[in-house]
């Protein structure tokens, strides 16, 4: 079985079972292909076919011993020592050839003395195939330590091949290997840093020329049944997330809680030191307005600290239907509908929406919650290029016919930049897809007035669903979804985050009904939010700190991890809160400072923070 995304190889594997064992087989790599960490696959690959019993080779596993590491500094350490051992004079050469790997489906078969390249097919490589071991785990689910074993073993069998270094392609697993037939499986706990997706499999081959035909032959056609494979090792319940842990911190890629000690505002008191905070997504500052936080008290006494139910039980109020119609007329839409958060939100709607027979199309930057939504949702996920209309319009293209849903944020959490609505109207439109929006971070920000995506594209033409949360302009809690009457009535019967999760409190709703009431009647908070915008990127761009947006998120791209948290505690110490975002939020190598601006800035303090940003992220080391 081969999987591929966006016609790039995302995963394969092979089984060699008997004719009564096919179809389970079968099932279980093809649901393995659709759930790969890499991405859902859009072309999958099935290939069987019959091999003679007497053909098949059977080995004993190679013995596996474990190098334990921290960091991929460490690993890569013990790779070349392993490398020296096998009689490979040219360890750094070796490694660095790993890049020229990656690209490829198969292995590079290289001279372990000359560093020749000796596989045939200089596009592919050369594919060590048609294996298995018995008994195997599971197909549906990827066992890299075995699948690596059972492949390592057939090839340090191959003709001329003297040993085999192998890092994964799977960003979240950071184990690699050295094996040869003389010195075992050698496992090195980390060999690159979690998040890298770079990866490749080198074949060390120290044999005679004319023999190369044979080795590649070997290992692609050679049909090989490895017998003995280890037990699976047990290395008590919390070891795995020690490890875990240990190397998210080497690689700077550990989080933790900094507790604040004030209201959400410009300025925020952390438990060391008072900042101003570029970090909050209080964007019209009306999280802590006297206004909101008076009126949310006074319900909160009238209808207590908590729900008591979910919606359909005993936990709704007056509050709640007041809300829910105050946004809808907000958005121009027929119905509104809240729910916990703007996460609850995106994962009920569109697990509820789409069957396991739909299809649906979804950036390839969009947030998190949108993710585990159509996951969850069981249908076919085809990921399109970030904001690609042309590629969206081609993937849309392939499925039509297909029930399916369009699914993007309207302003992306992480780059600040702006979905083109007209446009993925328009192939909604032509499809006969439905488009849903997520306004998280664009309702109270874009357009004149605050109003969102549609009022920035100045149209009357809306998505079939928006979704927005009360947790950010609004300066509140939770999440809610605008459209039509139909569509409200089939989530408040199927959208299972909404059903059975207990109501927001009376106080959260109320503070968000007092916050959006505020939002209309003052306008100028809006306006001062855009020009704190424009005035703060263009002070970035004369600091030398690359930025520019048109929204309230601003980010600055520092590329590696450690740098990106080097910058935000010089920040910190120079009195500002900006956040290093990392892996897994953003890619590995985009990590970067994000800035997020509210309308309760002051343009001195705006001024002062991007020339202190400028020479944070352009001080070099000493």
């Amino acid at each position: 079985m081969r999987a591929a995304a966006r016609r790039r190889h995302i995963s394969g594997a092979e089984s060699i079972v008997s004719e009564g064992d096919l179809r389970a087989e079968c099932a279980d790599l093809l649901d393995r292909a659709a759930r790969h960490t890499r991405g859902a696959a859009d072309e999958i690959h099935l290939k069987i076919e019959s091999v003679d019993p007497a053909e098949i080779l059977r080995l004993e596993a190679l013995p596996v011993t474990i190098v334990e590491t921290a960091t991929a500094a460490e690993g890569r350490a013990a790779a070349l020592d392993i490398l020296r051992k096998l009689g490979a004079a040219d360890g750094e050469g070796i490694l660095s050839r790993l890049d020229e790997a990656f690209v490829l489906r198969g292995a590079l078969l290289l001279n372990v003395d000359t560093l020749e390249r000796l596989d045939p097919d200089r596009n592919r490589g050369v594919r060590v195939t048609r294996l298995d071991g018995r008994p195997a785990p599971a197909k549906s689910v990827k066992n890299h330590f075995y699948e690596a074993l059972i492949l390592a073993t057939k090839a340090a069998h191959a003709p001329g091949i003297i040993g085999e270094i192998c890092i994964s392609d799977d960003p979240d697993y950071v184990t690699g290997y050295v094996a040869s037939r003389q010195l075992g499986y050698i496992r090195i706990t980390t060999l690159k840093q979690r998040g890298d997706e770079r990866g490749g499999r080198i074949l060390l081959y120290r044999g005679a020329p004319d023999d190369v035909a044979s080795c590649v032959d070997f290992l692609q056609n050679r049909p090989v049944l490895v017998r003995g494979l280890p037990a699976p090792q047990r290395l008590g319940k919390w070891a795995a997330l020690r490890q875990t842990l240990a190397e998210q911190k080497a690689a700077g890629l550990c989080r933790e809680i900094i507790a604040a000690e004030s209201a959400p505002g410009p300025r925020i008191k952390q438990p060391d030191s008072k900042r101003l905070s570029l970090g909050s997504n209080n964007y019209l500052d009306l999280a802590a307005d006297p206004r909101v936080t008076a009126y949310a008290a006074e319900m909160t006494l009238r209808y207590g600290a908590g729900a008591g139910g979910a919606r359909l039980m005993t936990g709704s109020t007056p509050l709640h239907s007041r809300l829910e119609a105050m946004l809808a007329d907000w958005k121009g839409t027929e119905r509104a509908l809240l729910f916990g958060s703007g996460y609850m939100a995106n994962v009920g709607v569109i697990a509820a929406l789409c069957a396991r027979d739909w299809v649906i199309f979804s950036d390839e930057l969009n947030h998190a919650s949108i993710i585990d939504g159509c996951r969850l949702s069981r249908a076919r996920v085809i990921v399109y290029k970030h904001n690609d209309l042309a590629d969206l319009a081609e993937k849309a293209r392939i499925y039509h016919g297909r029930s399916g849903l369009i699914v993007s944020d309207a302003v992306f959490s992480m780059d600040g930049d702006i979905v083109d609505l007209p446009g993925l109207l328009e192939i909604a439109e032509r499809y006969g897809l439905y488009s849903m929006l997520d306004e998280a971070h664009a309702a109270g920000v874009i357009g004149r007035t605050g109003r969102g995506i549609t009022e920035y594209f100045d149209t009357s033409r809306k998505p079939d669903i928006l979704m927005g949360t009360c947790s950010k302009a609004l300066g509140s809690a939770g999440g809610f979804v605008c459209g039509g009457t139909t569509l409200i009535e089939f989530l408040l019967n199927h959208a299972r985050s909404f059903i059975f999760s207990t109501a927001l409190p009376a106080g959260a709703v109320a503070a968000a009904l007092k916050a959006l009431e505020i939002l209309q009647n003052e306008p100028e908070r809006v306006r001062r939010l855009q020009e704190n915008i424009r005035l703060f990127t263009g002070r970035l761009r004369d600091a030398g700190a690359a930025a520019d947006s048109s929204t309230a998120i601003v980010p600055v791209i520092l590329g590696a991890e450690q740098r990106a948290l080097a910058a935000a505690e010089r920040l910190k110490d120079a009195g500002v809160y900006m956040p290093a975002i990392r892996y897994p939020a953003v890619p590995a190598g985009r990590a970067r400072l994000r800035a997020s601006l509210t309308a309760g800035h002051t343009p001195v303090e705006l001024i002062a923070a991007a020339d202190a940003i400028g020479r944070a992220v352009n001080c070099r080391e000493h």
